[in-house]
């Protein structure tokens, strides 16, 4: 166990061996629990785990899913809301019952919101939890900071995320400065953590956690070094891009 790492020739390649993880969950578990993300990986992954229910491999019939955040103040029916990607990349594509989906609420009292994603963190306790991870090691909303949250959290977003998000909306000035996060506890909580990263832009954050023994909440992805069972899997570009990589490679031979 502890951590595997996975080399893939691209994002599509990536994406492919990610969904593979979830895949062969599902495969042998019909009713397991999944904590799924959003954003640029997520899309990588997502057609793959459409096309083996299309091809009849896996059945989403009785699968639960928990989502990692959502942007304060987006209603779901918001094309930039989580609750919206999730339903436009995976779930009005394959069979599982929107009941059993839970994306937090990005709509209403705050403290009621954190109070319903922590009940449903310990309520469901995820068999599989897919992560991303932005340039500045965040993982979920979960800035790099003096101190981090083991409990879901509304996070103010900093400005390299916001720039980052930034993408996905119409301007800058239009991306949410907050957003309801499951915290660093409640990931770690996932029995299994698979985690893609594409690109040499996150070359920084990657080499934090893949080659060193350094744990810091200045780059919240290295608390994945506390888990005991996380596969990494990252593109041909970013591996050439962490040249430390390829040495530790070199010293285990």
């Amino acid at each position: 166990m502890g951590l595997k790492l996975i080399i893939a020739k691209d994002a599509n390649g990536v994406g492919k061996k990610t969904a593979l993880e979830i895949i062969n969950l599902l495969k042998v578990k019909k009713d397991a629990v999944l904590g799924l993300a959003t954003g640029g990986t997520a899309e990588a992954v997502y057609p793959h785990l459409i096309k083996a229910y299309e091809k009849k491999e896996i059945d989403f019939k009785n699968v639960k899913s928990v989502n990692l955040d959502e942007y304060k103040g987006l209603d779901p029916k918001n094309e930039q809301s989580y609750r919206y990607f999730m339903n436009k990349n995976l779930f009005d594509h394959v069979n599982i019952d929107k009941k059993n989906t839970f994306v937090p609420s990005g709509i209403g009292e705050k403290e009621k919101i954190l109070d319903d994603f922590n009940k449903k963190i310990e309520k469901l306790p995820r068999d599989i939890q897919l992560l991303g991870v932005g340039p500045n090691g965040h993982i979920a909303f979960n800035e790099p900071d003096e101190v981090l949250h083991a409990n879901a959290l509304c996070v103010k977003l900093n400005e390299k995320t916001i720039k980052a998000n930034s993408r996905f909306f119409a301007s800058e000035k239009d991306v949410p400065r907050e957003a309801f996060s499951m915290g660093m506890g409640g990931i770690l909580k996932a029995k299994k953590i698979v985690i893609a990263a594409i690109g040499k832009g996150k070359a920084a954050a990657m080499k934090e956690l893949l080659t060193n023994d350094k744990i810091t909440t200045k780059c919240p992805v290295t608390f994945l070094k506390l888990h005991n069972d996380v596969v990494v899997v990252i593109d041909q570009e970013l591996y050439d891009a962490i040249p430390e990589l390829k040495e530790k490679k070199a010293n285990k031979k």
